[in-house]
């Protein structure tokens, strides 16, 4: 397993069998093989691991966001655990692809994946057969991308992973289910919902989001930050409107609204639950901490071989991407301690 990371840490371009045998002296690509589909060894318990020395080294109770969203695989053949002609973010469109769903945490310190799970269509779901060849259990049956999105943030609530809020996208904000189980378990959070999202209104009607947000005044908007890019910060015009007057003491309900500078008419919608002293300027960080998973999935396509893998199997897939996870991880621990260096440095007397 060590070999496998430092296969995927190393500058080698494509890291699959072949390559990390290379890498690691092996006249073969067999021992990589066996490890992903044959030697007993638990997934789990490195996932675990993963998470817990990532969030040794990024915790923020107040600050730190859990955030969920998908990466696609792209795939030949019909054989590969979970495959199917499927909309893949990756291409932008739909492709014979695997769909990956990924945790990510991110805080002032840092950002990085903490948890995966593979999509598996109903096609796949309601064949065991086709299951069984791909080594999937017939226990594993299906489940929508919010209800895989609950799983991996159970798991960590269960591990008291230190977090004040859950960001996703529209394909989670918009499960009405998803969002009520979040705020059954107190947990703040801001989804994205589409335009024609209806709301409870504060007169207790429900219009659609954009015309609770057309209604506001134009004087109901802040041009603001949600966050630093690649190119500086991320500046757009932002409103929040409260919503849902029907409420628990302490907690409040709101939608937000980002609307671009450059052109007016690209909007967006969150739906917002939280302490109810939480102000404007907090609900836009964590609407813009979203984008921090996507940079976990550069770096770790990019970097640690995310999506390098010739795995067919179900077992195979989580164990490579599970290794990717750790080899991201390692980087982020690396960046943390050379940063630590850097202030001790700086701090220290003349």
């Amino acid at each position: 397993m060590v070999s496998y990371v430092r296969g995927l840490l190393s500058e080698t371009e494509r890291k699959n069998g072949w390559t990390l045998a290379e890498v690691a002296g092996d006249a073969g690509p067999e021992g990589m093989q066996r490890l992903l589909n044959f030697y007993p060894w638990d997934v789990g318990g490195v996932r675990d691991d993963v998470r817990d020395v990532v969030v040794e080294c990024l915790a923020d109770e107040r600050d730190g966001v859990l955030i969920v969203d998908e990466t696609g695989f792209l795939k030949k053949g019909t054989k590969s655990a979970g495959v199917a002609r499927q909309y893949s973010g990756t291409a932008g469109r739909i492709e014979n692809s695997q769909i990956g769903f990924f945790l990510a945490y991110a805080s002032p310190a840092g950002r990085a994946l903490i948890d995966r799970e593979l999509y598996l269509p109903k096609e796949w779901t309601g064949d065991r057969e086709r299951c069984r060849a791909a080594g999937i259990d017939d226990e594993v049956e299906f489940a929508t991308k919010p209800a895989l999105a609950q799983r991996m943030i159970e798991r960590a609530v269960l591990a008291r992973v230190p977090f004040g809020w859950v960001t996703a996208d529209e394909a989670y904000g918009m499960d009405t289910k998803f969002r009520l189980w979040l705020e059954a378990d107190d947990i703040p959070h801001v989804v994205a919902v589409p335009k024609s999202a209806a709301v409870v209104a504060m007169d207790l009607t429900r219009p659609r989001a954009h015309q609770v947000i057309a209604d506001l005044p134009e004087e109901a908007w802040k041009r603001m930050s949600c966050g630093d890019g690649a190119r500086g910060p991320r500046m757009s015009d932002w409103a929040v409107s409260d919503i849902r007057p029907l409420r628990r003491s302490g907690w409040g309900h709101w939608l937000l609204a980002r609307r671009g500078i450059a052109d007016p008419s690209e909007l967006a919608y969150y739906i917002c639950f939280g302490p109810a002293d939480t102000g404007m300027e907090e609900l836009v960080r964590v609407a813009g901490s979203r984008w921090a998973i996507e940079e976990c999935f550069q770096v770790a396509k990019n970097e640690t071989g995310l999506d390098h893998y010739q795995v067919r199997g179900y077992r195979a897939w989580y164990r490579h991407i599970t290794l990717s996870m750790a080899a991201a991880a390692f980087l982020v621990l690396i960046r943390d301690a050379a940063r630590k260096r850097g202030n001790r440095k700086w701090n220290s007397p003349t």
